[in-house]
């Protein structure tokens, strides 16, 4: 309620001016009319600003600023080359106008480039070269990612966005005990890898308040710092990839490394249970690839010797195909 009374004092104050001090030797009423007509436009004004992040402003003024002395130095430099004629003061005005106006939308657009983050990251890899890596939820909360950062496989600098952060916080603080259960394992998993030795962290501000969806927003925070994007996440991995931007999948990583098994091989396996088929047994191998193998539901519960038939590899994992010879 009270900065709708300090609105009001504004706009009575600047009308009042308007009408005592009238500008241009215009007449009292028509002086308040400006006046008044003048404060609504700084209210509305203020009531922007206020919604916008002071990064965004800062950034802006920087951008503003930085432009209106390349129009100066720009239009100097063409007064001393050039006739002082119409034409030379146009083009400085020109110049005067247009650089702010760039400098204001770059300013506005690429605000993160003036992050204190960004500038110490740019100046500390500026001799090996950019590589930013986005964590996204999934990723975090399976773990592995921590795994990966102490056998120093992951390099440059792992971004850490304060909207994932405020997403894991709820997982954490949910009512449900499992999800509640994996936002912690989350936030352990984040504090491991920030005193970690092997890889550097950064907490990203950069919010995108117009875009609702979290996996949306790590995709504008790639664009921006022109960096990949680390998740578990099948469909975001899809997106990610239709806009250009370079996903590094767990999964995909994990399935790369699993053991080689050719058809025609004999592996051990311990028969779990039983198929969907016909004397079908089902057995998992120590990286969880399952195997489904023809002539062993009779064999549930013992480790038999199955000669590999068939490999197939799917989005989400590899399947082994045997069977079992009773003879044998």
């Amino acid at each position: 309620m009270s900065i709708f009374i300090f609105r009001f004092v504004v706009v009575a104050l600047i009308t009042l001016a308007g009408y005592f001090f009238s500008p241009f030797h215009l007449t009292p009423y028509i002086g308040a009319i400006i006046g008044f007509i003048l404060s609504i436009v700084i209210v509305y004004l203020e009531t922007r600003i206020r919604k916008t992040q002071f990064r965004i402003i800062w950034s802006s003024t920087i951008g503003t600023f930085t432009g209106v002395l390349l129009g100066w130095g720009l239009g100097s430099i063409y007064q001393t080359i050039a006739e002082d004629n119409p034409t030379t003061t146009f083009i400085r005005i020109f110049f005067l106008l247009i650089m702010p106006y760039i400098g204001f939308l770059v300013g506005n657009r690429k605000f993160e480039w003036l992050d204190p983050p960004h500038l110490f990251r740019f100046f500390r890899e500026k001799s090996i070269g950019r590589s930013y890596k986005i964590l996204d939820t999934s990723v975090i909360i399976d773990g592995r990612i921590a795994d990966l950062c102490d056998t120093a496989f992951v390099e440059g600098t792992l971004v850490l966005s304060q909207f994932v952060l405020k997403e894991l916080q709820l997982v954490a603080d949910s009512s449900d005990g499992m999800k509640r259960q994996r936002g912690r394992r989350g936030l352990d998993v984040l504090d491991h890898i920030q005193k970690s030795s092997q890889v550097s962290t950064v907490i990203s501000e950069t919010d995108f308040p117009e875009i609702k969806d979290v996996d949306s927003k790590l995709i504008e925070l790639a664009k921006h710092l022109d960096a990949k994007i680390v998740t578990n996440d099948f469909n975001l991995s899809k997106v990610a990839q239709l806009q250009g931007i370079t996903v590094l999948n767990i999964n995909e990583l994990a399935n790369a490394l699993k053991p080689v098994v050719l058809p025609g091989e004999t592996i051990k396996v311990f028969i779990l249970k039983e198929g969907k088929e016909k004397d079908q047994g089902v057995a998992y191998l120590d990286d969880g690839t399952m195997v489904v193998v023809d002539n062993s539901r009779k064999m549930i519960g013992q480790n038999i010797d199955i000669t590999v038939t068939s490999v197939l590899q799917t989005t989400v994992g590899k399947m082994i195909f045997g069977r079992y010879n009773e003879e044998s």
